[in-house]
């Protein structure tokens, strides 16, 4: 009988896998330890075997895809038997039922069809003489009208709020004419309109906020209609016309707005005369000027109360602007100004599965627990010499990061209520102690655990760390060796860092966070030395570690730390 083979859970935080090869394919024989696929979970590639013999029947899932955990991956059962049943079982779809031929689907539906008709022919008949009398499609703007829609003033802007008005309905409107106040997330910038005419209409008054790309004037000559236009708007008709029209008519000029009014409100009280007063410019004449190298004291505003806009920039001439040439400094200055040819570009990586879930775990634990912080010093002269002596007769190469997990695990016995989790309506004290021991990653962050750390000696927990990271990096870690800590250390201190907080690695309800070892200088007997000095910080969950609990355990850890003999005992 054919049987569905689903994806493991392979890790206690595992909610998907990805299918990185199969070993099999349609048709081949297959024996029980046969290996069937790679899989991609959350923390390594591991091999999936199958328990079943038979003939591959189906593969559900193709190579680079993922799949849920518990979803269908393949079908095994006897040569030719119909694989279909066990995958409705298995309450999976066949990919050949989306294949039925086109008679089948329009037998299907017009076996439905009397039902739907009759309950729902009154409610498909009405919308379309609406729509066809209204016919909003085709509604176009009168000719000579301009649109001024809300533009993009910041890359997180959603819609602005109109602030004030400089222009009423009938008033005249020149080129860069400051149409509006707007307030965006960011800033409170100015709308310019870019278009000669009359202010025919206003869509949004003084204090209300309009979405990106609303209709908020028009301009256009004097005494046109355009309210036809605006309740073809409004309906919601004019959505492809009003953009293919924007993009024929407003693209060269709007653009360019977009692009450079958020980076001229903040700039703007730096262009002042010699009086102190701010010289009135439109962002793009501001724009433009800075590109020219012109300075805007020496140009003539048309605009209103004598504002500079981009056509007087344009026809600026140095010696004609004012009345008065350019100096022979500002020229040089001028030509000496570098011109940028920068291009904004950006890379979507995509996310590795290791990587999903350290954003979901990691982002629940930071959100959800209450998370507190103690940091203390520990003196490491003591520590460095242990170590060297240590080394001269230990079969592996003993760290201070292995010294750390032994005084750790070591600390963590006198201290019960730190080797625990939170699980909800109760706290769990672990009576063993499983310490891991953090390892950075191109895809992200793992890690391995050494389990019963406060039985085992510093030269074996040495030698197991160095088995457990190379595996780690080479992505060959099993589950059992990367779950189950019930305290983790994460140390940055062979890149320099010398002091940091960790985020807690759940179910742990600690995390201790090393920096560096640090030459410091103190005062010794009646003078002043240099000692070895390495901060800790220790992140606690305060549901179930108290900041008196945490703090002790510290004390210990620096105990065993500043006196490495004391944890061999």
């Amino acid at each position: 009988m054919a049987e569905a083979i689903r994806m493991p859970r392979m890790s206690d935080t595992m909610t998907e896998g990805v299918i990185v090869a199969w070993h099999k394919k349609v048709g081949d024989k297959v024996k029980p330890g046969d290996l069937l696929a790679e899989v991609e979970t959350d923390k390594a590639t591991m091999e999936l075997e199958s328990y079943n013999e038979g003939t591959l029947l189906y593969i559900g899932v193709e190579q680079g895809k993922s799949v849920q955990v518990d979803g269908v991956l393949a079908v095994v059962g006897k040569e030719g038997e119909d694989y279909k049943a066990a995958l409705e079982g298995a309450g999976a779809k066949p990919a050949t039922d989306d294949r039925q031929p086109t008679t089948d689907k329009k037998a299907s539906s017009t076996n439905d069809q009397p039902s739907t008709t009759n309950d729902q022919q009154p409610q498909t008949q009405n919308p379309k003489p609406e729509t066809s009398n209204q016919q909003p499609q085709t509604q176009q703007l009168p000719a000579g009208a301009k649109e001024i829609r809300m533009p993009l003033l910041s890359d997180t802007m959603t819609e602005g709020k109109i602030i004030s008005w400089n222009k009423k309905v009938g008033d005249a409107v020149k080129s860069d004419d400051v149409l509006a106040e707007v307030e965006t997330d960011k800033a409170t910038m100015d709308v310019v309109g870019y278009e000669e005419g009359t202010l025919l209409y206003i869509g949004v008054e003084a204090g209300q906020a309009a979405k990106i790309n609303q209709i908020i004037a028009i301009v256009g000559k004097t005494g046109t209609d355009v309210s036809a236009y605006v309740e073809a708007e409004k309906a919601g008709a004019n959505a492809k016309p009003t953009t293919d029209d924007r993009q024929s008519t407003t693209d060269k000029k709007a653009e360019p707005a977009n692009e450079q009014q958020p980076k001229t409100t903040n700039p703007e009280p730096q262009t002042s005369n010699d009086n102190n007063e701010r010289i009135k410019a439109s962002p793009l004449a501001k724009k433009l000027a800075a590109d020219k190298g012109i300075d805007l004291k020496q140009v003539n505003g048309s605009g209103d109360n004598g504002r500079i806009t981009k056509k007087d920039v344009d026809g600026y001439n140095p010696t004609t602007g004012n009345g008065q040439p350019t100096t022979e400094k500002q020229s040089s200055a001028n030509k000496q100004q570098p011109t940028i040819n920068g291009q904004e570009s950006h890379t979507d990586v995509p996310l590795t599965q290791m990587r999903k879930v350290i954003a979901r775990r990691l982002g629940e634990s930071k959100f959800s627990a209450p998370h507190f912080y103690l940091t203390m010093e520990i003196n490491m002269d003591n520590a460095m010499a242990a170590r060297t002596a240590m080394n001269e007769v230990s079969p592996v190469k003993i760290s201070f990061n292995d010294m750390l997990i032994k005084a750790c695990a070591a600390a963590l016995r006198q201290h019960p209520d730190v080797n625990s989790s939170w699980m909800g309506d109760f706290i769990r004290q672990n009576h063993h102690i499983h310490i891991g021991s953090a390892v950075a990653m191109p895809e992200g962050l793992i890690v391995p655990v050494i389990k019963f750390a406060d039985q085992k000696s510093l030269s074996q927990i040495a030698g197991e760390a160095k088995e457990l990271y190379a595996k780690a990096k080479e992505k060959k870690l099993q589950p059992q060796e990367f779950s189950g800590n019930t305290f983790t250390i994460s140390n940055l201190g062979m890149m320099d860092i010398e002091e940091f907080t960790a985020i807690i690695n759940p179910p742990d309800s600690c995390i201790l966070a090393v920096g560096k070892i640090k030459e410091t200088v103190v005062k010794k007997d009646d003078g002043f030395g240099v000692t070895n000095i390495m901060k800790l910080t220790l992140s606690c969950d305060h549901r179930s570690v108290d900041g008196a609990v945490g703090a002790s355990f510290l004390q210990t850890l620096k105990k065993y730390m500043e006196n490495p003999v004391t944890m061999l005992v």
